[in-house]
Protein backbone atom coordinates (compact mmCIF):
# COMPACT_ATOMS: atom_id res chain seq x y z
CA UNK A 1 0.00 0.00 0.00
CA UNK A 2 1.21 3.49 -0.88
CA UNK A 3 1.63 5.83 2.04
CA UNK A 4 -1.99 7.08 2.70
CA UNK A 5 -3.30 10.85 1.73
CA UNK A 6 -6.03 13.43 2.45
CA UNK A 7 -7.14 14.94 -0.98
CA UNK A 8 -9.88 18.10 -0.05
CA UNK A 9 -12.49 17.55 -3.13
CA UNK A 10 -14.57 20.96 -3.80
CA UNK A 11 -18.76 19.91 -4.25
CA UNK A 12 -21.73 22.61 -3.98
CA UNK A 13 -22.37 22.09 -0.25
CA UNK A 14 -18.39 22.56 0.57
CA UNK A 15 -15.53 20.61 -0.02
CA UNK A 16 -15.52 16.60 0.99
CA UNK A 17 -12.62 15.31 2.32
CA UNK A 18 -11.45 11.90 0.80
CA UNK A 19 -8.25 9.81 2.68
CA UNK A 20 -6.54 7.79 0.03
CA UNK A 21 -5.01 4.05 0.43
CA UNK A 22 -3.68 3.36 -3.07
CA UNK A 23 -2.54 -0.03 -3.85
CA UNK A 24 -0.39 -0.68 -6.84
CA UNK A 25 -1.20 -2.58 -8.99
CA UNK A 26 -4.90 -2.41 -7.97
CA UNK A 27 -7.75 -4.53 -9.58
CA UNK A 28 -10.35 -1.72 -8.26
CA UNK A 29 -11.38 1.34 -6.15
CA UNK A 30 -14.07 1.09 -3.16
CA UNK A 31 -15.57 4.47 -2.02
CA UNK A 32 -16.80 4.44 1.62
CA UNK A 33 -18.90 6.72 3.09
CA UNK A 34 -19.64 7.07 6.98
CA UNK A 35 -22.95 6.80 8.58
CA UNK A 36 -25.42 10.12 10.11
CA UNK A 37 -23.52 12.03 12.57
CA UNK A 38 -20.46 9.30 12.23
CA UNK A 39 -16.76 9.31 10.65
CA UNK A 40 -14.68 7.19 8.29
CA UNK A 41 -12.73 5.90 11.68
CA UNK A 42 -15.99 3.78 12.76
CA UNK A 43 -14.33 0.37 13.21
CA UNK A 44 -16.31 -1.74 10.35
CA UNK A 45 -15.28 0.76 7.80
CA UNK A 46 -11.48 0.60 9.14
CA UNK A 47 -11.89 -3.39 9.15
CA UNK A 48 -13.39 -3.44 5.76
CA UNK A 49 -10.75 -0.59 4.27
CA UNK A 50 -8.18 -3.11 5.23
CA UNK A 51 -10.00 -6.04 3.84
CA UNK A 52 -10.06 -4.56 0.38
CA UNK A 53 -6.21 -3.32 0.85
CA UNK A 54 -5.26 -7.03 1.65
CA UNK A 55 -7.38 -7.60 -1.95
CA UNK A 56 -5.11 -5.11 -4.23
CA UNK A 57 -8.37 -2.80 -4.10
CA UNK A 58 -7.68 1.06 -3.30
CA UNK A 59 -9.76 2.58 -0.53
CA UNK A 60 -11.11 6.33 -0.75
CA UNK A 61 -12.77 6.89 2.84
CA UNK A 62 -15.12 9.60 1.84
CA UNK A 63 -15.90 12.49 4.54
CA UNK A 64 -19.14 14.53 3.40
CA UNK A 65 -18.80 18.29 3.64
CA UNK A 66 -21.46 18.57 6.75
CA UNK A 67 -19.18 16.59 8.61
CA UNK A 68 -16.03 18.39 7.24
CA UNK A 69 -17.61 21.71 8.88
CA UNK A 70 -18.24 20.29 12.25
CA UNK A 71 -22.16 19.69 11.81
CA UNK A 72 -24.01 17.22 13.07
CA UNK A 73 -27.04 17.00 11.24
CA UNK A 74 -27.45 15.34 8.60
CA UNK A 75 -28.27 16.83 5.56
CA UNK A 76 -31.77 15.82 2.79
CA UNK A 77 -30.58 12.70 0.69
CA UNK A 78 -30.01 14.63 -2.71
CA UNK A 79 -27.54 17.22 -1.03
CA UNK A 80 -25.44 13.89 0.23
CA UNK A 81 -26.12 12.13 -3.18
CA UNK A 82 -24.75 15.37 -5.34
CA UNK A 83 -21.57 15.57 -2.85
CA UNK A 84 -20.78 12.11 -3.65
CA UNK A 85 -21.12 12.42 -7.27
CA UNK A 86 -18.58 15.16 -7.34
CA UNK A 87 -15.96 12.95 -5.15
CA UNK A 88 -16.70 10.17 -7.79
CA UNK A 89 -15.76 12.58 -10.87
CA UNK A 90 -12.72 13.69 -9.13
CA UNK A 91 -11.83 10.38 -8.40
CA UNK A 92 -11.74 9.06 -11.78
CA UNK A 93 -10.92 11.82 -13.31
CA UNK A 94 -7.87 11.49 -16.18
CA UNK A 95 -5.55 14.34 -14.70
CA UNK A 96 -6.24 14.14 -10.41
CA UNK A 97 -8.04 11.37 -9.98
CA UNK A 98 -6.80 8.88 -7.67
CA UNK A 99 -8.74 6.16 -9.09
CA UNK A 100 -8.58 6.62 -12.63
CA UNK A 101 -9.46 3.95 -15.21
CA UNK A 102 -10.43 1.46 -12.17
CA UNK A 103 -13.56 0.03 -12.19
CA UNK A 104 -15.54 1.43 -9.04
CA UNK A 105 -17.28 -0.10 -6.13
CA UNK A 106 -19.22 2.07 -3.81
CA UNK A 107 -19.83 1.53 -0.07
CA UNK A 108 -20.56 2.79 3.41
CA UNK A 109 -22.24 2.30 6.93
CA UNK A 110 -26.20 3.49 7.52
CA UNK A 111 -26.77 6.55 5.99
CA UNK A 112 -23.32 6.09 3.87
CA UNK A 113 -24.78 2.25 2.53
CA UNK A 114 -28.16 4.53 1.57
CA UNK A 115 -25.92 6.90 -0.45
CA UNK A 116 -24.28 4.31 -2.24
CA UNK A 117 -26.92 2.44 -2.91
CA UNK A 118 -28.67 5.67 -4.74
CA UNK A 119 -25.61 6.57 -6.47
CA UNK A 120 -24.42 3.38 -7.79
CA UNK A 121 -26.43 3.64 -10.95
CA UNK A 122 -25.67 7.03 -12.01
CA UNK A 123 -21.94 6.78 -10.59
CA UNK A 124 -21.30 3.67 -12.91
CA UNK A 125 -20.00 1.18 -9.74
CA UNK A 126 -19.67 -2.27 -10.42
CA UNK A 127 -20.87 -3.11 -6.98
CA UNK A 128 -22.24 -1.95 -3.89
CA UNK A 129 -21.20 -2.75 -0.36
CA UNK A 130 -23.79 -1.82 2.47
CA UNK A 131 -23.14 -1.92 6.18
CA UNK A 132 -25.79 -1.21 8.68
CA UNK A 133 -28.18 -0.75 5.86
CA UNK A 134 -30.94 1.14 7.97
CA UNK A 135 -33.79 -0.49 6.11
CA UNK A 136 -36.59 0.96 7.96
CA UNK A 137 -36.74 4.37 10.15
CA UNK A 138 -37.70 4.64 13.97
CA UNK A 139 -41.83 5.42 13.93
CA UNK A 140 -41.88 8.95 15.54
CA UNK A 141 -43.38 9.20 19.10
CA UNK A 142 -47.60 9.47 19.05
CA UNK A 143 -47.72 9.10 15.26
CA UNK A 144 -49.74 5.91 13.69
CA UNK A 145 -47.93 6.32 10.45
CA UNK A 146 -45.64 3.13 9.83
CA UNK A 147 -42.78 4.25 8.03
CA UNK A 148 -41.41 2.97 4.49
CA UNK A 149 -39.22 0.26 4.03
CA UNK A 150 -36.13 1.71 2.22
CA UNK A 151 -35.76 -1.47 0.15
CA UNK A 152 -36.37 0.37 -3.13
CA UNK A 153 -33.06 2.32 -2.44
CA UNK A 154 -31.08 -0.87 -2.46
CA UNK A 155 -33.06 -2.81 -5.61
CA UNK A 156 -32.09 0.26 -7.28
CA UNK A 157 -28.51 0.16 -7.10
CA UNK A 158 -28.78 -2.15 -10.47
CA UNK A 159 -25.37 -3.76 -9.36
CA UNK A 160 -24.71 -6.57 -7.11
CA UNK A 161 -24.96 -5.29 -3.62
CA UNK A 162 -23.91 -6.84 -0.06
CA UNK A 163 -25.45 -6.15 2.73
CA UNK A 164 -23.69 -7.29 5.96
CA UNK A 165 -26.17 -6.42 8.67
CA UNK A 166 -26.14 -7.16 12.73
CA UNK A 167 -28.67 -9.83 13.56
CA UNK A 168 -29.96 -7.43 16.27
CA UNK A 169 -30.05 -4.10 13.87
CA UNK A 170 -32.91 -1.77 15.64
CA UNK A 171 -33.38 -0.62 12.05
CA UNK A 172 -34.51 -4.74 10.70
CA UNK A 173 -32.69 -6.74 8.24
CA UNK A 174 -33.50 -7.19 4.30
CA UNK A 175 -33.94 -9.89 2.70
CA UNK A 176 -31.43 -12.06 0.29
CA UNK A 177 -32.85 -11.67 -3.39
CA UNK A 178 -30.93 -13.51 -6.37
CA UNK A 179 -33.83 -11.70 -9.11
CA UNK A 180 -32.30 -8.02 -7.52
CA UNK A 181 -28.15 -9.94 -7.27
CA UNK A 182 -28.64 -8.78 -3.36
CA UNK A 183 -26.45 -10.70 -0.60
CA UNK A 184 -27.55 -10.58 2.89
CA UNK A 185 -24.89 -11.87 5.64
CA UNK A 186 -26.50 -11.42 9.19
CA UNK A 187 -23.52 -11.39 11.73
CA UNK A 188 -23.55 -11.04 15.85
CA UNK A 189 -24.63 -7.62 17.08
CA UNK A 190 -26.45 -4.65 16.58
CA UNK A 191 -26.59 -1.60 14.18
CA UNK A 192 -23.11 -0.87 15.42
CA UNK A 193 -21.39 -3.97 13.30
CA UNK A 194 -19.06 -4.29 16.68
CA UNK A 195 -19.76 -7.59 17.83
CA UNK A 196 -18.07 -10.09 15.00
CA UNK A 197 -15.55 -8.27 12.46
CA UNK A 198 -14.23 -11.57 12.11
CA UNK A 199 -17.63 -12.60 10.04
CA UNK A 200 -17.53 -8.86 8.73
CA UNK A 201 -14.17 -9.61 7.00
CA UNK A 202 -14.92 -12.67 5.53
CA UNK A 203 -18.10 -12.15 3.97
CA UNK A 204 -16.58 -8.62 2.27
CA UNK A 205 -13.41 -10.99 1.58
CA UNK A 206 -15.28 -12.92 -0.29
CA UNK A 207 -18.02 -10.37 -2.08
CA UNK A 208 -14.64 -8.84 -3.35
CA UNK A 209 -13.64 -11.67 -4.85
CA UNK A 210 -16.56 -12.48 -6.80
CA UNK A 211 -17.70 -9.19 -8.20
CA UNK A 212 -14.42 -8.49 -9.31
CA UNK A 213 -14.18 -11.87 -11.11
CA UNK A 214 -17.34 -10.98 -13.10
Amino acid sequence: MTAPRRVSVPTPHGPAEVEVRGVRSARAALLLGHGAGGSTSAPDLQAVAEVAVAHRVSVGLVTQPYRVAGKRSTPRPPVLDEAWMEVVRHAAARTRGAFHGLPLIFGGRSSGARVACRCARPGGAVGVLALAFPLVPPQRAGSDRVPASRLPEIDGAGVPVLVVQGERDRFGVPRASKASRREVVRIRGDHGLKADHDRLRAAVADWLERVLAL
